[in-house]
Protein backbone atom coordinates (compact mmCIF):
# COMPACT_ATOMS: atom_id res chain seq x y z
CA UNK A 1 0.00 0.00 0.00
CA UNK A 2 0.77 3.61 -0.35
CA UNK A 3 2.38 4.89 2.85
CA UNK A 4 2.66 8.33 1.63
CA UNK A 5 -1.03 9.62 2.58
CA UNK A 6 -3.14 9.74 5.56
CA UNK A 7 -5.82 7.32 5.42
CA UNK A 8 -9.24 8.14 7.41
CA UNK A 9 -10.35 4.49 8.73
CA UNK A 10 -14.50 4.12 9.66
CA UNK A 11 -15.54 2.02 12.06
CA UNK A 12 -18.65 1.08 13.25
CA UNK A 13 -20.32 2.72 17.00
CA UNK A 14 -19.14 1.18 19.60
CA UNK A 15 -19.15 1.24 23.46
CA UNK A 16 -16.50 1.86 25.64
CA UNK A 17 -16.41 2.34 29.29
CA UNK A 18 -14.07 4.66 30.92
CA UNK A 19 -12.29 3.38 33.55
CA UNK A 20 -11.22 5.36 36.66
CA UNK A 21 -6.89 6.20 36.19
CA UNK A 22 -6.97 4.80 32.70
CA UNK A 23 -6.29 6.86 29.30
CA UNK A 24 -9.51 7.30 27.51
CA UNK A 25 -10.41 10.20 24.94
CA UNK A 26 -10.75 12.88 27.77
CA UNK A 27 -7.30 12.12 29.37
CA UNK A 28 -3.82 12.57 27.75
CA UNK A 29 -2.36 10.59 25.35
CA UNK A 30 0.98 12.06 24.94
CA UNK A 31 2.14 13.57 21.83
CA UNK A 32 2.41 11.61 18.64
CA UNK A 33 5.35 9.93 17.50
CA UNK A 34 6.90 11.49 14.63
CA UNK A 35 6.01 9.44 10.84
CA UNK A 36 8.95 7.80 9.90
CA UNK A 37 9.62 7.63 5.72
CA UNK A 38 13.31 6.00 5.78
CA UNK A 39 15.31 4.63 8.34
CA UNK A 40 19.29 5.00 8.26
CA UNK A 41 19.14 6.95 4.92
CA UNK A 42 17.13 4.65 2.75
CA UNK A 43 13.17 4.52 2.26
CA UNK A 44 11.12 2.21 4.32
CA UNK A 45 8.61 1.21 1.34
CA UNK A 46 11.54 0.63 -1.02
CA UNK A 47 13.41 -2.01 1.85
CA UNK A 48 9.97 -3.61 2.29
CA UNK A 49 9.84 -3.84 -1.60
CA UNK A 50 12.99 -5.55 -1.83
CA UNK A 51 13.19 -7.81 1.15
CA UNK A 52 9.73 -8.58 2.40
CA UNK A 53 7.86 -7.85 5.81
CA UNK A 54 9.21 -8.15 8.69
CA UNK A 55 12.63 -7.31 7.80
CA UNK A 56 15.07 -6.57 10.15
CA UNK A 57 17.39 -3.21 8.71
CA UNK A 58 21.03 -2.62 10.65
CA UNK A 59 22.79 0.52 10.07
CA UNK A 60 26.79 -0.28 9.81
CA UNK A 61 27.18 3.55 10.95
CA UNK A 62 25.62 3.29 13.72
CA UNK A 63 27.39 0.32 14.96
CA UNK A 64 30.73 1.58 14.16
CA UNK A 65 29.62 5.11 15.88
CA UNK A 66 28.46 3.06 19.06
CA UNK A 67 31.93 1.25 19.60
CA UNK A 68 34.06 3.81 19.09
CA UNK A 69 32.26 6.00 21.80
CA UNK A 70 32.26 3.18 24.39
CA UNK A 71 35.86 2.81 23.89
CA UNK A 72 36.86 6.41 23.92
CA UNK A 73 34.86 7.43 27.12
CA UNK A 74 36.93 4.04 29.10
CA UNK A 75 40.02 5.08 27.14
CA UNK A 76 39.78 8.91 28.01
CA UNK A 77 40.11 7.67 31.54
CA UNK A 78 42.25 4.51 31.61
CA UNK A 79 44.62 3.62 29.61
CA UNK A 80 44.43 0.18 29.00
CA UNK A 81 41.11 -1.07 27.72
CA UNK A 82 40.30 -4.47 25.80
CA UNK A 83 36.45 -4.10 24.57
CA UNK A 84 34.85 -7.70 23.68
CA UNK A 85 31.86 -7.70 21.71
CA UNK A 86 29.55 -10.12 23.30
CA UNK A 87 28.79 -12.83 21.14
CA UNK A 88 25.81 -13.74 22.45
CA UNK A 89 24.13 -10.74 22.14
CA UNK A 90 24.47 -10.72 18.84
CA UNK A 91 26.11 -13.10 16.61
CA UNK A 92 25.34 -12.17 12.80
CA UNK A 93 28.84 -12.27 10.98
CA UNK A 94 28.45 -9.09 9.56
CA UNK A 95 27.91 -7.43 13.00
CA UNK A 96 30.71 -9.34 14.41
CA UNK A 97 33.02 -8.88 11.33
CA UNK A 98 32.21 -4.73 11.77
CA UNK A 99 33.18 -4.84 15.33
CA UNK A 100 36.20 -6.82 14.39
CA UNK A 101 37.18 -4.79 12.46
CA UNK A 102 37.07 -1.89 14.89
CA UNK A 103 39.49 -3.10 16.95
CA UNK A 104 36.87 -5.35 19.55
CA UNK A 105 37.89 -8.83 20.50
CA UNK A 106 35.38 -11.62 20.67
CA UNK A 107 33.71 -12.83 24.04
CA UNK A 108 32.04 -15.84 23.42
CA UNK A 109 30.22 -18.41 25.94
CA UNK A 110 29.89 -21.87 24.10
CA UNK A 111 31.54 -23.74 21.53
CA UNK A 112 29.69 -22.68 18.90
CA UNK A 113 30.59 -18.76 19.45
CA UNK A 114 33.94 -20.09 19.81
CA UNK A 115 33.96 -21.78 16.25
CA UNK A 116 32.16 -18.81 15.16
CA UNK A 117 34.71 -16.36 15.96
CA UNK A 118 37.51 -18.18 14.77
CA UNK A 119 35.79 -18.81 11.28
CA UNK A 120 35.24 -15.12 11.09
CA UNK A 121 38.98 -14.62 11.38
CA UNK A 122 39.04 -14.07 15.20
CA UNK A 123 43.05 -15.26 16.72
CA UNK A 124 42.59 -17.42 19.47
CA UNK A 125 44.63 -14.86 21.55
CA UNK A 126 41.64 -12.18 21.24
CA UNK A 127 38.50 -14.51 22.09
CA UNK A 128 37.88 -14.34 25.89
CA UNK A 129 36.12 -17.48 26.46
CA UNK A 130 33.62 -17.37 29.38
CA UNK A 131 30.35 -19.41 30.08
CA UNK A 132 29.41 -22.33 32.28
CA UNK A 133 29.96 -25.13 29.54
CA UNK A 134 32.90 -25.73 27.76
CA UNK A 135 33.58 -29.30 26.87
CA UNK A 136 36.88 -31.15 27.19
CA UNK A 137 36.80 -30.52 22.99
CA UNK A 138 36.42 -27.32 22.59
CA UNK A 139 38.64 -26.27 25.74
CA UNK A 140 41.36 -28.42 24.29
CA UNK A 141 41.04 -26.75 20.91
CA UNK A 142 40.83 -23.11 22.87
CA UNK A 143 43.76 -24.20 25.09
CA UNK A 144 46.16 -25.00 21.92
CA UNK A 145 45.26 -21.74 19.73
CA UNK A 146 45.83 -19.53 22.66
CA UNK A 147 42.51 -18.25 23.96
CA UNK A 148 42.15 -16.99 27.21
CA UNK A 149 40.29 -18.87 29.55
CA UNK A 150 37.86 -17.88 32.49
CA UNK A 151 36.75 -20.65 34.41
CA UNK A 152 33.47 -20.94 36.00
CA UNK A 153 33.64 -23.84 38.08
CA UNK A 154 35.67 -26.11 40.34
CA UNK A 155 34.87 -28.93 37.42
CA UNK A 156 35.93 -26.99 34.60
CA UNK A 157 38.96 -25.78 36.66
CA UNK A 158 39.96 -29.62 36.97
CA UNK A 159 39.31 -29.95 32.96
CA UNK A 160 41.98 -27.54 32.23
CA UNK A 161 44.20 -28.17 34.57
CA UNK A 162 43.78 -32.15 33.14
CA UNK A 163 44.06 -30.90 29.44
CA UNK A 164 47.21 -28.85 30.00
CA UNK A 165 49.03 -31.57 31.37
CA UNK A 166 48.09 -33.82 28.76
CA UNK A 167 49.75 -30.83 26.47
CA UNK A 168 52.63 -30.38 28.50
CA UNK A 169 51.98 -26.24 28.66
CA UNK A 170 51.57 -23.66 31.39
CA UNK A 171 48.11 -22.49 30.70
CA UNK A 172 46.81 -18.79 31.50
CA UNK A 173 43.36 -18.61 32.89
CA UNK A 174 41.33 -16.25 34.57
CA UNK A 175 38.68 -17.56 37.12
CA UNK A 176 35.05 -15.96 37.42
CA UNK A 177 34.03 -14.36 40.80
CA UNK A 178 30.28 -13.45 42.74
CA UNK A 179 29.31 -11.17 45.07
CA UNK A 180 27.42 -8.62 46.67
CA UNK A 181 27.80 -4.85 45.34
CA UNK A 182 24.87 -4.08 47.27
CA UNK A 183 23.41 -2.49 44.13
CA UNK A 184 21.79 -5.18 42.30
CA UNK A 185 21.02 -9.22 42.72
CA UNK A 186 23.53 -10.58 42.64
CA UNK A 187 24.65 -13.60 39.96
CA UNK A 188 25.85 -16.47 42.10
CA UNK A 189 25.28 -19.64 39.58
CA UNK A 190 28.12 -18.18 38.05
CA UNK A 191 31.37 -18.30 38.91
CA UNK A 192 33.04 -19.08 42.39
CA UNK A 193 31.18 -16.82 45.11
CA UNK A 194 33.73 -14.46 46.98
CA UNK A 195 32.02 -14.16 50.58
CA UNK A 196 31.56 -18.18 51.34
CA UNK A 197 35.26 -18.52 50.18
CA UNK A 198 34.89 -20.65 46.70
CA UNK A 199 36.73 -18.21 45.07
CA UNK A 200 39.62 -18.60 47.91
CA UNK A 201 39.38 -22.68 47.35
CA UNK A 202 40.21 -21.76 43.40
CA UNK A 203 42.89 -19.55 43.93
CA UNK A 204 44.52 -21.93 46.18
CA UNK A 205 43.87 -24.91 43.86
CA UNK A 206 45.35 -23.07 40.66
CA UNK A 207 48.20 -21.68 42.88
CA UNK A 208 49.21 -25.51 43.58
CA UNK A 209 49.01 -26.14 39.98
CA UNK A 210 51.95 -26.77 37.59
CA UNK A 211 50.00 -26.16 34.89
CA UNK A 212 48.07 -23.40 35.21
CA UNK A 213 48.66 -19.70 35.87
CA UNK A 214 45.97 -16.92 37.61
CA UNK A 215 46.50 -14.04 35.80
CA UNK A 216 43.00 -12.50 35.33
CA UNK A 217 39.79 -11.87 37.70
CA UNK A 218 36.52 -11.54 35.99
CA UNK A 219 32.99 -10.48 37.69
CA UNK A 220 29.97 -10.13 35.53
CA UNK A 221 26.85 -8.14 37.72
CA UNK A 222 23.91 -8.65 36.12
CA UNK A 223 22.37 -7.42 33.18
CA UNK A 224 21.04 -3.81 32.26
CA UNK A 225 22.35 -2.09 35.50
CA UNK A 226 20.43 1.35 35.77
CA UNK A 227 22.98 2.32 38.44
CA UNK A 228 26.36 3.25 37.36
CA UNK A 229 27.61 3.00 41.52
CA UNK A 230 27.43 -0.82 40.60
CA UNK A 231 30.54 -0.79 38.73
CA UNK A 232 32.57 1.29 41.12
CA UNK A 233 31.36 -1.37 43.88
CA UNK A 234 31.90 -4.29 41.68
CA UNK A 235 35.68 -2.70 40.88
CA UNK A 236 36.54 -2.06 44.63
CA UNK A 237 35.51 -5.80 45.71
CA UNK A 238 37.67 -7.32 42.64
CA UNK A 239 40.72 -4.88 43.40
CA UNK A 240 40.74 -5.70 46.87
CA UNK A 241 40.40 -9.44 46.35
CA UNK A 242 43.68 -9.12 43.67
CA UNK A 243 45.35 -7.12 46.62
CA UNK A 244 44.79 -9.63 48.97
CA UNK A 245 46.02 -12.19 46.12
CA UNK A 246 49.67 -10.29 46.28
CA UNK A 247 51.78 -12.54 48.40
CA UNK A 248 50.65 -16.13 46.62
CA UNK A 249 53.56 -17.86 44.62
CA UNK A 250 52.58 -18.06 40.68
CA UNK A 251 49.63 -15.34 41.03
CA UNK A 252 50.07 -12.04 39.14
CA UNK A 253 46.50 -10.96 38.42
CA UNK A 254 47.07 -8.48 35.03
CA UNK A 255 43.36 -9.02 34.00
CA UNK A 256 40.16 -7.47 35.55
CA UNK A 257 37.33 -8.51 33.55
CA UNK A 258 33.64 -6.19 34.46
CA UNK A 259 32.16 -8.03 32.14
CA UNK A 260 28.80 -6.02 30.83
CA UNK A 261 25.53 -5.19 31.58
CA UNK A 262 25.14 -1.31 30.34
CA UNK A 263 21.96 -0.60 29.47
CA UNK A 264 20.54 0.59 26.06
CA UNK A 265 18.12 3.90 25.14
CA UNK A 266 15.24 0.69 25.35
CA UNK A 267 12.46 0.93 27.62
CA UNK A 268 11.91 -1.67 30.20
CA UNK A 269 8.61 -2.47 31.38
CA UNK A 270 7.61 -1.11 34.74
CA UNK A 271 9.61 1.70 34.62
CA UNK A 272 7.68 5.16 34.29
CA UNK A 273 10.29 7.38 33.57
CA UNK A 274 11.06 6.92 29.30
CA UNK A 275 14.50 5.97 28.57
CA UNK A 276 16.48 9.18 27.81
CA UNK A 277 15.81 10.54 31.66
CA UNK A 278 16.12 7.10 33.27
CA UNK A 279 19.38 5.55 31.71
CA UNK A 280 22.45 7.11 32.78
CA UNK A 281 25.03 8.08 30.32
CA UNK A 282 27.59 5.63 28.98
CA UNK A 283 30.22 8.80 30.61
CA UNK A 284 28.84 7.77 33.92
CA UNK A 285 29.52 4.20 34.16
CA UNK A 286 33.02 4.92 32.54
CA UNK A 287 33.36 7.56 35.37
CA UNK A 288 32.18 4.97 37.96
CA UNK A 289 34.33 2.42 36.99
CA UNK A 290 37.82 4.22 36.16
CA UNK A 291 37.79 6.67 39.30
CA UNK A 292 37.37 3.04 40.98
CA UNK A 293 39.92 1.62 39.42
CA UNK A 294 42.32 4.18 39.74
CA UNK A 295 42.36 4.34 43.00
CA UNK A 296 42.39 1.19 43.84
CA UNK A 297 45.36 0.45 41.78
CA UNK A 298 47.54 3.40 43.11
CA UNK A 299 49.65 0.77 45.13
CA UNK A 300 50.08 -0.69 41.96
CA UNK A 301 51.40 2.60 40.77
CA UNK A 302 53.27 4.19 43.52
CA UNK A 303 55.42 0.43 43.02
CA UNK A 304 56.14 0.95 39.62
CA UNK A 305 54.37 -2.16 39.07
CA UNK A 306 52.20 -2.66 35.91
CA UNK A 307 48.30 -1.68 36.05
CA UNK A 308 46.08 -4.63 34.95
CA UNK A 309 44.28 -4.60 31.71
CA UNK A 310 40.57 -3.76 32.01
CA UNK A 311 37.85 -5.69 29.56
CA UNK A 312 34.81 -4.92 29.59
CA UNK A 313 31.84 -6.82 27.54
CA UNK A 314 29.89 -4.68 26.25
CA UNK A 315 27.04 -6.05 23.76
CA UNK A 316 23.46 -4.06 24.16
CA UNK A 317 25.04 -1.06 24.71
CA UNK A 318 26.90 -1.50 21.28
CA UNK A 319 24.05 -2.65 19.15
CA UNK A 320 20.70 -2.37 20.41
CA UNK A 321 20.12 0.66 19.23
CA UNK A 322 21.56 0.01 15.36
CA UNK A 323 18.72 -2.24 14.30
CA UNK A 324 15.26 -1.89 13.92
CA UNK A 325 12.47 -3.98 12.81
CA UNK A 326 10.09 -2.93 9.91
CA UNK A 327 6.76 -5.32 10.06
CA UNK A 328 3.21 -4.74 8.82
CA UNK A 329 -0.59 -5.17 9.83
CA UNK A 330 -2.11 -7.92 8.88
CA UNK A 331 -5.63 -7.60 10.86
CA UNK A 332 -7.24 -5.36 12.68
CA UNK A 333 -10.21 -5.94 15.61
CA UNK A 334 -12.22 -5.12 18.80
CA UNK A 335 -11.45 -6.68 21.88
CA UNK A 336 -14.38 -7.69 24.31
CA UNK A 337 -13.41 -4.99 26.28
CA UNK A 338 -13.83 -2.24 23.81
CA UNK A 339 -10.12 -2.01 23.28
CA UNK A 340 -8.42 -2.01 19.29
CA UNK A 341 -5.92 -4.47 18.72
CA UNK A 342 -3.91 -5.23 15.54
CA UNK A 343 -1.95 -8.48 14.44
CA UNK A 344 1.31 -7.93 12.71
CA UNK A 345 3.08 -9.95 10.88
CA UNK A 346 6.36 -10.13 13.82
CA UNK A 347 5.46 -11.45 17.18
CA UNK A 348 7.40 -12.92 20.16
CA UNK A 349 9.39 -15.18 17.68
CA UNK A 350 11.40 -12.37 16.42
CA UNK A 351 11.37 -10.00 19.34
CA UNK A 352 11.53 -12.25 22.47
CA UNK A 353 12.64 -8.84 24.25
CA UNK A 354 9.05 -7.62 23.93
CA UNK A 355 8.62 -9.66 27.20
CA UNK A 356 10.65 -6.78 29.01
CA UNK A 357 10.59 -4.01 27.19
CA UNK A 358 7.97 -1.68 25.80
CA UNK A 359 9.43 -1.27 22.37
CA UNK A 360 8.95 1.97 20.54
CA UNK A 361 6.70 1.83 17.42
CA UNK A 362 6.43 4.72 14.99
CA UNK A 363 3.74 5.13 12.09
CA UNK A 364 4.96 5.19 8.32
CA UNK A 365 2.38 7.12 7.29
CA UNK A 366 -0.13 10.26 8.60
CA UNK A 367 -1.86 8.96 11.28
CA UNK A 368 -6.08 9.88 10.94
CA UNK A 369 -8.47 9.04 13.68
CA UNK A 370 -8.39 9.23 17.22
CA UNK A 371 -5.61 7.76 19.30
CA UNK A 372 -7.14 4.81 21.46
CA UNK A 373 -5.26 1.87 23.71
CA UNK A 374 -4.24 -0.47 21.76
CA UNK A 375 -2.81 -4.29 21.99
CA UNK A 376 -0.10 -5.04 19.13
CA UNK A 377 -0.33 -9.08 19.07
CA UNK A 378 1.86 -11.05 16.97
CA UNK A 379 1.10 -13.83 14.02
CA UNK A 380 1.70 -16.79 16.31
CA UNK A 381 -0.95 -18.94 17.65
CA UNK A 382 -0.48 -18.35 21.32
CA UNK A 383 -1.85 -15.76 23.59
CA UNK A 384 1.32 -14.73 25.04
CA UNK A 385 2.48 -13.83 21.54
CA UNK A 386 2.13 -9.74 22.21
CA UNK A 387 4.28 -7.06 20.94
CA UNK A 388 3.26 -4.33 23.15
CA UNK A 389 0.11 -5.06 25.65
CA UNK A 390 -0.66 -1.24 25.32
CA UNK A 391 0.11 1.42 23.39
CA UNK A 392 -1.48 4.69 22.04
CA UNK A 393 -2.16 4.45 18.52
CA UNK A 394 -4.45 5.95 15.82
CA UNK A 395 -6.53 3.55 13.94
CA UNK A 396 -4.75 1.05 11.81
CA UNK A 397 -5.66 -1.02 8.55
CA UNK A 398 -4.46 -3.76 6.83
CA UNK A 399 -0.99 -3.13 5.00
CA UNK A 400 0.19 -0.44 7.74
CA UNK A 401 4.22 -0.42 8.41
CA UNK A 402 5.43 0.32 11.51
CA UNK A 403 8.98 0.31 12.72
CA UNK A 404 9.97 -0.92 16.05
CA UNK A 405 12.94 -0.27 17.40
CA UNK A 406 16.05 -0.80 18.99
CA UNK A 407 15.71 -4.36 18.89
CA UNK A 408 19.52 -5.34 17.80
CA UNK A 409 20.13 -6.94 21.18
CA UNK A 410 19.52 -10.60 21.70
CA UNK A 411 16.22 -10.89 19.02
CA UNK A 412 18.71 -11.83 16.29
CA UNK A 413 19.84 -14.68 18.47
CA UNK A 414 16.84 -15.68 21.02
CA UNK A 415 14.66 -15.63 18.46
CA UNK A 416 12.21 -19.05 17.80
CA UNK A 417 12.02 -21.01 14.34
CA UNK A 418 8.30 -21.34 15.70
CA UNK A 419 5.54 -21.52 13.21
CA UNK A 420 6.86 -18.92 11.14
CA UNK A 421 9.80 -18.44 9.04
CA UNK A 422 12.86 -15.76 10.04
CA UNK A 423 13.09 -12.97 8.06
CA UNK A 424 15.87 -11.43 5.89
CA UNK A 425 18.03 -8.80 8.14
CA UNK A 426 20.01 -6.76 6.16
CA UNK A 427 22.71 -4.07 6.65
CA UNK A 428 22.31 -0.68 5.54
CA UNK A 429 26.19 0.10 4.46
CA UNK A 430 28.06 3.63 5.34
CA UNK A 431 27.38 4.96 2.15
CA UNK A 432 23.49 3.54 2.21
CA UNK A 433 23.63 0.97 -0.05
CA UNK A 434 21.76 -2.33 1.15
CA UNK A 435 23.31 -6.06 1.52
CA UNK A 436 21.34 -9.26 2.75
CA UNK A 437 23.29 -10.81 5.98
CA UNK A 438 21.34 -13.27 7.12
CA UNK A 439 18.84 -14.98 4.70
CA UNK A 440 15.29 -15.13 5.06
CA UNK A 441 14.56 -18.99 5.68
CA UNK A 442 12.09 -21.17 3.65
CA UNK A 443 11.07 -24.83 3.40
CA UNK A 444 14.23 -26.14 2.06
CA UNK A 445 16.10 -24.31 5.24
CA UNK A 446 13.74 -26.03 7.50
CA UNK A 447 13.78 -29.73 5.92
CA UNK A 448 17.41 -29.39 5.26
CA UNK A 449 18.31 -30.59 8.90
CA UNK A 450 15.13 -33.43 8.85
CA UNK A 451 15.96 -37.22 7.91
CA UNK A 452 13.04 -39.24 7.47
CA UNK A 453 13.68 -43.43 8.13
CA UNK A 454 12.74 -45.60 5.02
CA UNK A 455 9.97 -46.77 6.41
CA UNK A 456 7.94 -43.52 6.11
CA UNK A 457 9.74 -42.82 2.80
CA UNK A 458 6.35 -42.52 1.24
CA UNK A 459 5.01 -39.00 0.31
CA UNK A 460 1.64 -39.62 1.41
CA UNK A 461 -0.86 -41.99 3.04
CA UNK A 462 -2.65 -41.53 -0.74
CA UNK A 463 0.51 -42.42 -2.75
CA UNK A 464 -0.26 -45.65 -3.79
CA UNK A 465 2.27 -45.99 -6.91
CA UNK A 466 5.17 -46.53 -4.63
CA UNK A 467 3.25 -49.44 -2.59
CA UNK A 468 3.37 -53.44 -3.71
CA UNK A 469 0.43 -54.27 -6.20
CA UNK A 470 -2.95 -53.96 -4.27
CA UNK A 471 -1.37 -52.69 -0.70
CA UNK A 472 -2.56 -49.73 1.25
CA UNK A 473 0.00 -47.62 2.87
CA UNK A 474 -1.62 -48.88 6.04
CA UNK A 475 -1.87 -52.69 4.70
CA UNK A 476 1.63 -52.37 4.02
CA UNK A 477 2.78 -50.78 6.91
CA UNK A 478 1.33 -53.53 9.00
CA UNK A 479 2.87 -56.60 7.49
CA UNK A 480 5.84 -55.34 7.62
Amino acid sequence: MNNNHKVSVWEPPFIQPHRVGAINKFGNRGAKENVMREIFGVSIDDLVDQFGSPVFVTSEHQLRMNVRKIRRVFERRYNQVIHGWSYKTNYTGAICRILHQEGSWAEVVSAFEYEKARSLGVPGNRIIFNGPHKSKAILERAIAEGAYLQADHMDELKMIEQIASEQDRIVKIGIRINFDTGFTEPWSRFGFNLESGQANEAVKRISMSPHVRLTGLHSHIGTFIMEPRAYGEQVKTMCRFMRDLDDIDHINIDTLDIGGGFPSKNALQRVYLPPDQAVPDINEYADAVCDALVEETRYLEQSGRALPRLIIESGRAIVDDAQVLITSVVGTKRLPDGRRAAILDAGTNLLFTSYWYNHQVQMTREPGGVYEDTVLYGPLCMNIDVVRQSIQMPPLVYGDRLVVSPVGAYNNTQWLQFIEYRPNVVLVHEDTNVSVIRRAENLAVMNAQDEMPAHLSYRTMADEGSLPSGKTTREHLIRR
